[in-house]
């Protein structure tokens, strides 16, 4: 039987994507690859899981490897489904993406491919979201090969703590202007959204999400936004707490 690492891959915009083609193929260097993602886009759908309705795996053939199913769930579902159902041990490391499209800052709560990483981390594996500033389908990820080699080798080599999970974000820069990697924090941001009201061809209004990301801290220069803008790789520690402790005792009045 093979030693080498088990790593389940899966992501939010589809198992055919090309990110995630490009990131099962640089992962499939380090060790056994299965591949477990939705069968069609999933991204925004943060950590959603399907409890109303039927889930639906099917084999498919996109990564070459001998594990691999496109899921009808959300990624959650997918990493729940592998973890629980397909496999027969827990994997080595997850990996979620390669993502078209930044997960920095506030981004992190609405995204698929970072709640596919952090179920991983609940479930007790090492597990990393990989995301690329850039929401073209023709988007280049060879860019930032070496760098993102040398993440999932440390991932690894050394021991991540239990439940921290990795929020990587890939600046949209040619290899020559990387500058390097960075372990910062997540940057106070936030969406400035409005609904453009339009009309079907029945005269029906419909509606369509659109808006501006704010960045509350363009000073700082120990976050995420900061390190991609000046040509870093930005990894961000991620967990499931959203515990706001240092306000516990601030709202001690609460008690009775």
């Amino acid at each position: 039987m093979s030693q080498r690492p088990k790593i389940l891959i899966t992501n939010d915009d589809g198992i055919s994507a090309p990110g995630i083609i490009y990131l099962s193929k640089l992962a499939s260097a380090f060790g056994d690859i299965i591949v477990v993602a939705p069968d069609k886009p999933q991204s925004g759908m943060g950590h959603a899981i399907t409890i109303n309705s039927t889930i639906r795996i099917q084999k498919t053939n996109y990564h070459q490897s001998k594990i691999e199913y496109s899921c009808s769930g959300t990624p959650v579902d997918c990493v729940k489904m592998a973890v629980n159902h397909i496999l027969d041990q827990k994997p080595d490391l997850i990996l979620s993406g390669i993502n078209h499209g930044s997960n920095s800052s506030i981004n992190v709560i609405y995204s698929g491919t970072m709640s596919a990483a952090i179920e991983g981390a609940l479930e007790g594996t090492p597990s990393i979201g990989f995301s690329l500033c850039d929401y073209s389908l023709e988007a280049d990820f060879s860019q930032a090969e070496q760098l993102i080699n040398q993440i999932i080798s440390n991932a690894l080599t050394h021991k991540m703590p239990k439940g921290i999970c990795l929020n990587v974000n890939i600046p949209n820069i040619n290899s020559s202007q990387l500058k390097g990697i960075k372990v910062v924090r997540q940057t106070k941001g936030n969406w400035v959204e409005r609904f453009e009201e339009r009309q079907d061809p029945y005269g029906r209004n419909y509606y369509w999400l659109t808006g501006e990301f704010v960045n509350f801290e363009t000073e700082a220069v120990d976050t995420d936004e900061w390190a991609l803008a000046n040509g870093f790789i930005s990894i961000v520690p991620t967990q499931a707490d959203l515990t706001a402790h240092q306000t516990i005792k601030q709202l001690k009045y609460f008690e009775v």
